[in-house]
Formats: C-alpha cells, structure tokens, sequence
C-alpha cells in the first residue's frame, strides 16, 4: 500500500483491478474507469471468473487468473511480477462476498499502489489518512458492530465465556453420570 499518507491522488495510467466481487459490480465500475480517465495506458485485471467482463479492452491490459498462481512459489513470484510492473492505481471490490478475500488484501499489501476501496452500492473511498473516518465506518460496519447491530453483537461476545463454561460443565456432568452408572 503505497501513498496511504499523503492524500493526493495518482494519474491513472497503469492500473490493477482485482474482481473480487460481483461481475455487475465490476463492469459499471470499468465503464466510469474507461469514461473518466482516458489517459490510462494499461488496466489489469486479477479474477477468478472464466470469460473476460463485459467493457474490459483486452488490448489495453492483461487479464491474470489466481488459479493459475497456486502454491507458495508461484504467489510470491506473481506478487514480484506484479510490484515491478509499477502501478499508480490498484482497485478492490469489498461488497461483503467472500470472493478472494485473501487474494484481494494480499494484493493491496504487496503491491506499491495508491488503493480505492469499491463497495456493494458502487460507492468508492482511497485508503489513505484523509479517509480514516470512512475506513473505520467500514470496518465496524463489515464486522456488524455499528448501528444497532452492534449492541447485540458486543453483548453475544461478552456472554461467549460463560456459555461456553457451561456447557463444558454440562457435557462433563453428563459424561461422568454415565460412567458412574456403568
């Protein structure tokens, strides 16, 4: 993760996308991408679906596939191909799916790029200090503890030890009756 201190946003001329989420989401996100900054030379896709997404220009970009990375070696070779191909932007989709949830955070540590986060609403947020707020809403939100969620939630958590204990104590209380009995 690179330019998390300062706030100042990259040109967008080499660009990684990470697919880690729903294809709908990424396509609307490839129209604006394309739309809004044409100085782009290259966009990159990292995805785990067959087939290319709709509006991808597979000319301006390469298209990698994780299951052709598995295994220790290969990863670390991709994440070194990857921080030598010097990207000014890396993007990730967050919309609360499990889709290459380990790629997509090994991604964003591993390569040197100026982060946005992409969720579910198609809303978008850098990762960087000036978002620190955003970032901490997010988190809380994606861990259910905000809004009134969150109550029930740290409640559950505090409680977790003593349920716990007592069904330990249940299990054994039942498990020594039995072979008292025999």
């Amino acid at each position: 993760m690179r330019y998390f201190i300062s706030q100042e946003i990259p040109p967008f001329h080499r660009v990684l996308l990470v697919e880690s989420g729903s294809r709908y989401l990424f396509e609307n996100m490839l129209a604006g991408l394309y739309g809004n900054h044409a100085e782009n030379e290259r966009v990159d896709l990292i995805t785990c679906f067959p087939g290319l997404p709709q509006g991808f220009d597979a000319t301006r970009g390469q298209v990698f596939r994780v299951t052709d990375y598995l295994g220790r070696p290969a990863r670390k070779g991709f994440y070194a191909h990857l921080a030598a191909s010097h990207y000014d932007v890396i993007g990730i989709i967050c919309s609360g799916e499990a889709i290459m949830t380990k790629w997509k955070w090994a991604l964003a540590w591993q390569v040197p790029a100026k982060l946005f986060i992409l969720n579910e609403n198609g809303d978008y947020f850098w990762v960087d200090r000036g978002h620190l707020g955003t970032i901490k809403h997010f988190a809380l939100y994606r861990a259910g503890l905000s809004g009134s969620a969150g109550v029930t939630t740290l409640l559950r958590l505090a409680l977790f030890p003593f349920t716990f204990t007592y069904l330990l104590l249940f299990a054994a209380y039942v498990h020594l009756r039995r072979i008292a009995r025999t």
